[in-house]
């Protein structure tokens, strides 16, 4: 049975020419309705014995067609793939095309630049909400209702009892809730205040941080964002205390340093002074102890806070806040 099927199958495989043909003549053999199949269909009319040789046979000559098949395919594929590489080659000559590389905003990087720093000194990083209950941004906080910044020129009020949070203190707030001294920790985030002009956003980032302990005091304060600054802006820096009131922090303080634009010499930018504000701090006042919980009389701690856009600022030499919001590209390139 079998032979009558190997020499056509030979005679008829040397007029393939393609992939194509090479593809039907193993169809017209072995597929489904092929003419090997048939006979394997076949072998169910023969006698046990007949069957069996017979059966050898086909499975022989199928074996010899699909590897014939295979074999022609190969090299038809083989044929394809060195004309297709003749024809997709590459011009290794062509210039080749320029592809533009990003930079960190200076606001991301100056945020990561101060992150990083309070972390190598043991701080950890907690986050909050940036719309916030009146009781967490000013009621906790001692900032009663009277006060100068619940007015609606400087804070976005949502409700009468919601606002975009003015500051990342009650973050602060509600660390102290949840947990018990020690604690010690960082607040970063977006803030709002109904201000804008040249060294103003009405949106923009803060670093607030709280510290209580039992018997921490104002020296641990100075000591550690005179470090902090140290760290940032150089060794050499000069840092200096001046008293001042805040609402939760008793005593209060406002810290500036030698201007690094000038030397400490005077210029327009520190008007003059050699000095320039650059954040705020103090240590925790007992009300806003007690109003979370704590006792003052075994706790104390200290806070402070400062701008992001400010310092970035500083050390950018940058001299319009607006800059830092504008994605101008000819400005973000300077960061690269």
């Amino acid at each position: 049975m079998s032979d009558d099927l190997k020499q056509p199958f030979l005679d008829e495989l040397k007029s393939v020419t393609s992939l194509s043909d090479a593809a039907a003549l193993k169809v017209k053999y072995l597929g489904k309705k092929g003419l090997v199949t048939a006979q394997i269909k076949s072998l169910s009319t023969l006698s046990p014995d007949e069957r069996k040789q017979a059966g050898q046979q086909i499975n022989e000559l199928k074996q010899f067609i699909e590897a014939e098949c295979d074999k022609k395919e190969s090299v038809f594929k083989n044929d394809e793939l060195k004309i297709r590489l003749l024809s997709e080659s590459i011009d290794i000559t062509l210039p080749g095309k320029f592809a533009a590389f990003g930079s960190e905003h200076p606001l991301s990087k100056t945020l990561g630049e101060v992150i990083d720093i309070f972390t190598r000194m043991g701080f950890s990083v907690e986050e909050g909400p940036e719309v916030e209950l009146d009781q967490y941004n000013f009621e906790a906080l001692n900032i009663p209702k009277d006060h100068p910044a619940r007015d609606m020129q400087d804070t976005f009020y949502v409700s009468d009892d919601i606002v975009l949070r003015t500051h990342t203190s009650p973050v602060q707030v509600r660390v102290m809730e949840n947990r018990k001294p020690p604690l010690r920790f960082i607040a970063p985030g977006k803030v709002y205040r109904c201000d804008a002009d040249v060294t103003h956003s009405p949106m923009f980032h803060q670093v607030e941080g709280l510290m209580v302990d039992k018997d921490i005091k104002f020296s641990h304060l100075k000591g550690v964002l005179i470090t902090f600054l140290r760290q940032l802006f150089g060794p050499d820096i000069p840092v200096r205390f001046r008293p001042s009131f805040f609402p939760f922090t008793e005593p209060s303080a406002e810290i500036d340093m030698g201007c690094i634009l000038c030397k400490s010499a005077g210029c327009r930018v520190c008007k003059g002074s050699g000095w320039l504000e650059i954040l705020g701090a103090g240590m925790v006042n007992p009300k806003v102890l007690e109003n979370v919980g704590y006792d003052p009389e075994e706790y104390t701690g200290f806070a402070f806070g400062m701008g992001i856009e400010r310092i970035a600022m500083l050390k950018y030499s940058i001299d319009d806040i607006r800059l830092l919001f504008e994605n101008d590209i000819r400005f973000l390139r300077q960061f690269s």
